[in-house]
């Protein structure tokens, strides 16, 4: 009887008041990106690593299991409590990116990840981006700080610790996502544009002359140069056998089964999915799968418009405008519009970190937007 009692009253209070055109919006991107985990990966498992042709595709369901779960908790939590959950996560996930150069794993040069026994090759950064953004939002809304340049200064002072945290790694590529979601926040809360301005303007010639000047950087002064100069570069071979899948692939794919990419380049699975879905299915299946991104955005900015806290529309903001622009670098670097970056595709991409993140995101995002009867928010 209790349990029932239970069960009653989580449905009428909790999951019935969720947004369940979003819900399963997301959970089908789910389902898509199992699919093409299992048609992008079995072959590397079986020729490749000698191992079970479906593993990978095993260890992405689980992660897509774990992935539910966090969002089924993130979404029916009082919204009051997830600004504090988060707060504290927030703060968890920071000293966890701290250890990264003290106890993290070393892959191609780069020291991004930590190996948890659950998780192995765990990316805090990715668990930190969700979190960032309820931070920056609770900084900036916060009543008790009048001056509303303190509040600028703050969120300053935050996102310029993850930034040399994440060059210290180095991560570049996450750097300019975590400084864009900042900066769409900062102009969403009404910030003087030439202030704006003067800050980006100051980040481009930081990073600029990073990339020039300092030489744990000059992979990346390689991978720019390549991208404008490919006769003279070295690392256009990934690229350029991801555009020539997309080519090849032509509207309607060669097949299930049929593509080479995955074969031919490492980390198709994660790096370059949008490639390897091309060339199998067409470009007509990358233009529906970003036709899914576009109606889940515009579902989400229909929410906010009749939202009125402003703390709550900022996150919302901030949560789309991290997807939108995740999957805007992914595709940029697929189609040989942006230089390599290693940017996996929200929702579709291979990894567990990845996955964790934008259940995080997900789950924020069906908090924020379900009908709220008798909450205090």
């Amino acid at each position: 009887m209790q349990s029932d009692s239970f069960l009653y009253k989580f449905y009428y209070q909790r999951w019935k008041n969720i947004d369940k055109p979003i819900f399963f919006l997301i959970t089908f991107l789910f389902i898509i990106g199992l699919f093409f985990s299992l048609v992008s990966t079995s072959l590397i498992a079986s020729d490749k690593l000698d191992t079970n042709s479906y593993s990978f595709f095993f260890k992405h369901l689980i992660y897509i299991c774990i992935g539910i779960f966090i969002i089924l908790i993130f979404s029916s939590i009082n919204t009051d409590q997830l600004f504090k959950y988060s707060i504290i996560l927030f703060f968890i996930s920071l000293i966890s990116l701290f250890l990264v150069p003290i106890i993290g794993i070393e892959v191609k040069g780069s020291k991004r990840w930590i190996d948890l026994f659950f998780l192995p090759r765990f990316q805090p950064i990715e668990v930190l981006k969700p979190f960032l953004i309820v931070m920056l939002a609770t900084i900036l809304c916060n009543n008790k700080i009048s001056n509303l340049y303190l509040k600028y200064l703050l969120s300053i002072i935050l996102i310029s610790i993850i930034s040399l945290l994440l060059i210290k790694q180095p991560d570049i590529g996450q750097t300019l996502l975590v400084i864009f979601s900042w900066a769409v926040l900062i102009f969403t809360s009404g910030i003087n544009i030439f202030f704006l301005l003067g800050f980006s303007l100051f980040v481009i010639v930081f990073i600029t002359y990073l990339v020039i000047f300092v030489p744990r950087f000059d992979y990346i002064y390689d991978r720019i140069f390549s991208f404008f100069n490919r006769d003279t570069g070295t690392h256009n071979f990934q690229s350029d056998k991801a555009m020539e899948s997309i080519i090849s692939g032509g509207f309607f794919g060669k097949g299930i089964g049929e593509g080479t990419l995955k074969n031919r380049v490492p980390e198709a699975h994660t790096d370059y999915i949008i490639s390897v879905i091309s060339e199998e299915f067409g470009v007509v299946a990358i233009i529906l799968i970003l036709l899914l991104f576009l109606i889940l955005i515009y579902m989400v900015f229909k929410k906010i418009n009749y939202e009125k806290n402003e703390k709550i529309k900022l996150i919302l903001i901030g949560c789309v405008s991290l997807i939108l622009m995740q999957a805007t670098i992914h595709i940029g670097v697929n189609i040989r519009l942006l230089p390599t970056t290693g940017m996996t595709l929200p929702f579709l991409s291979y990894g567990g970190s990845s996955i964790v993140s934008i259940s995080i995101l997900s789950g924020i995002i069906l908090n924020l937007t379900k009908r709220k009867i008798n909450q205090k928010t």
